[in-house]
């Protein structure tokens, strides 16, 4: 195994679990048709968090007559590496069971002292989809995936799935994902939920997560103290991660900026967002959060004044930088009506790229906008409320001119 300092071992898990379906094509019955698919079976969601529990620590075939440490990264969202209340309420039933059941195993903090002794690592998410097996259909059930992984060795040594029904759980995002002013799924966040939906026990962590996992830890802690409003705490903890290369993630520049702005510090806090468009332009990626009135085109005043004209000056200015146009596209949840969606979401876009043109001039020439209604939703409840937010991102996308 090469050394902790070079390559740190951790292992997430969902697996990939497609729909079956035979098709019988012979010379005698050469028209015969595949049967169609059945729909998959979700259980009620305590029973699926235990199920899933319950089947990954047993198939990890833990010796009794053994003790092992054991951590767990934050679980998250499939679809958006978002921690949600439901995530955190799943990660303390897991805690739990162990604890009643795996008396050899003992639960320590996801914190970078303890990851640097190589202990069992957990990761898990919790992914919307479609009972029916409809890439674009309703999100009617949810998917559970444990993994365990063994720092000491690399490698995934159980997995444990279930699906849930959609009720029952609460899948607002925590306090600091609700916040965040940027989206994007940092290549750590990927290589986690890559590991958890692309392995099978006996497979390697995904290298994208492993090189990153003690990076994690204190980033998992800087979220907790954000949470607690100890916002000192949370930007010292965000800076130190910074000294490790795996730290150059957006969550961490998000972290930043929202320490920043909630301790006064604009100047700080603008250079950090500056970074999140940076790194969002070069991949291709930046989704920005902006809170519209419901069904209407114009920001909200209901929430706390947001600074969104420096935003988008600034998104404007990178924008400029660039060899190439830009696309602002806007998004929305899922409404009543497709048609109906897409005009609103190419209302919004417009609307914010005439705020974007009317600080940068320059950008009129060089920006359209471009409504995909809810074809590309992230979460896909439509729900209505904090838990399908994102659903109504603005991306900002570079184009040909």
């Amino acid at each position: 195994m090469m050394p902790f300092q070079s390559r740190l071992l951790f292992s997430a898990c969902l697996a990939l679990v497609a729909l079956a379906s035979a098709c019988s094509s012979t010379e005698e019955k050469p028209t015969a048709a595949a049967p169609a698919p059945a729909a998959l079976t979700a259980l009620p969601y305590d029973q699926a968090v235990r199920k899933a529990a319950q089947d990954l620590l047993a198939n990890a075939n833990l010796a009794r007559d053994q003790k092992y440490s054991m951590v767990v990264d934050p679980l998250v969202d499939g679809n958006t590496g978002v921690q949600t209340e439901a995530t955190a309420s799943m990660e303390q039933s897991v805690v739990q069971l162990v604890k009643e059941n795996y008396q050899q195993v003992d639960v320590k903090p996801f914190t970078s002292e303890t990851v640097s002794t190589l202990p069992l690592l957990m990761v898990g998410t919790f992914t919307p989809i479609n009972l029916q097996g409809k890439a674009d259909g309703e999100r009617d059930a949810y998917r559970i995936c444990f993994a365990l992984a063994d720092l000491k060795t690399g490698k995934i040594i159980s997995k444990g799935l279930a699906r849930s029904l959609p009720d029952g759980f609460d899948p607002t995002p925590l306090p600091f994902f609700r916040e965040m002013p940027v989206w994007a799924k940092d290549t750590a966040v990927d290589g986690y939920i890559k590991t958890c939906q692309g392995t099978k026990a006996g497979d390697p962590i995904n290298p994208a997560y492993i090189d990153a996992v003690l990076a994690a830890s204190t980033i998992s802690e800087a979220i907790k103290a954000y949470q607690a409003r100890n916002y000192k705490d949370s930007l010292a903890l965000y800076q130190s991660v910074l000294k490790n290369p795996a730290g150059n993630q957006a969550r961490v520049y998000a972290g930043i900026y929202l320490d920043n702005q909630k301790l006064g510090r604009r100047k700080p806090a603008m250079q950090a967002f500056g970074q999140l468009v940076e790194m969002g332009l070069a991949s291709d990626r930046l989704a920005v959060r902006f809170d519209f009135k419901p069904g209407a085109t114009a920001f909200s005043q209901e929430q706390a004044p947001q600074p969104y004209a420096q935003w988008l000056s600034e998104i404007g200015r990178q924008s400029l930088r660039q060899n190439s146009c830009i696309e602002v596209a806007g998004h929305t949840r899922r409404g009543t009506s497709e048609q109906m969606d897409e005009r609103l979401s190419l209302q919004r876009a417009e609307f914010v790229r005439q705020k974007m043109v009317a600080a940068n001039p320059a950008l009129a020439k060089r920006s359209t906008a471009k409504g995909y209604g809810s074809q590309r939703a992230l979460v896909g409840t439509g729900r209505g409320n904090e838990s399908d937010a994102l659903d109504q991102r603005i991306e900002f996308k570079k184009v040909s001119c």
